[in-house]
């Protein structure tokens, strides 16, 4: 890869494993807007980027390199070498081939652990364009401003401080339901942790047990936890979607998600959570039935 500096934009060429579309439309994250094709706008770490591809090419608009290399090398966990973890998964996995083939430029965002954490309680029972309007709103209306691109104004996910501000009524004002009083309960756990802090050195054992703790919170929210904030890549969440997709593929039957989660544990090992994402991806797009 290649990087340039040109008229206050970074251009990034000959990038591989890379589709902005498929790495912000997976399921991950919540907090973007899709402005055109392979062109859009996400907000992370305090920055809105607006992000455009064509082809192998990639621009980061008014970006320079010392932003690059403290923020978005980083959240698109550029340091991987995602060409091995695919050839892995496709060697020991033959049925990941056309997954992985059709979903190659998939990357698993670093993203910030407590709007992750809140994101995914929010998620529960929701469609994604759903989570993503009330992950704008508290934004709006708690967070800082983030950047203001092509006349509209982006906003941050608020800090810890300001999330010990809003109540139950305050978040089911913005259309969190039933899980206003978890988003409340993590916010606490979270402030006696010290958020990230809270699981330095944790193993994942420890760190599952530990998110489970909050209200609201089960398995499968602790996993995609684990996955897209903490950085635990051998977790496997197991959903409706990908449920059906592994009893389709591997069991032929109906079968308990904590026998898929085990199976997954040692048929993946510490690549999971990228089977996990090339397998849902592909499934919901009606590859796999």
């Amino acid at each position: 890869m290649r990087i340039e500096e040109k008229n206050g934009n970074l251009i990034l060429t000959k990038v591989k494993d890379f589709n902005i579309e498929q790495i912000l439309e997976c399921g991950q994250c919540f907090h973007f807007v899709k402005l055109n094709e392979m062109e859009y706008v996400t907000v992370a770490y305090d920055r809105a980027l607006h992000i455009k591809q064509e082809a192998d090419t990639v621009i980061l608009y008014n970006t320079d390199m010392k932003e690059y290399d403290s923020i978005w090398k980083h959240y698109f966990d550029m340091d991987t070498d995602y060409g091995k973890i695919k050839q892995y998964l496709m060697d020991n996995c033959e049925e990941l081939k056309e997954a992985i083939k059709q979903k190659s430029g998939i990357r698993i965002l670093r993203q910030d652990f407590t709007e992750t954490l809140l994101s995914f309680i929010i998620s529960q029972n929701k469609q994604i364009p759903h989570i993503k309007q009330i992950v704008a709103s508290i934004s709006k209306e708690y967070g800082k401003l983030a950047g203001v691109i092509d006349g509209v104004e982006f906003y941050c996910f608020p800090k810890l401080d300001e999330l010990l501000k809003i109540s139950e009524d305050d978040f089911r004002s913005l259309k969190t339901g039933f899980r206003a009083p978890y988003l409340c309960d993590a916010i606490r756990h979270l402030k006696e942790w010290g958020e990230l802090e809270g699981f330095v050195q944790l193993s994942f054992e420890e760190a599952k047990s530990k998110l489970m703790t909050i209200k609201g919170v089960g398995d499968k929210v602790a996993n995609c936890v684990l996955l897209f904030g903490l950085g635990y890549t051998s977790a496997f969440p197991v959903d409706v979607w990908i449920k059906r997709i592994m009893e389709s593929i591997y069991f032929k039957e109906d079968t308990p998600k904590e026998k898929i989660m085990d199976y997954a544990k040692e048929r993946f090992g510490q690549f999971g959570g990228y089977a996990q994402q090339y397998l849902f991806y592909f499934a919901r797009d009606g590859k796999i039935s």
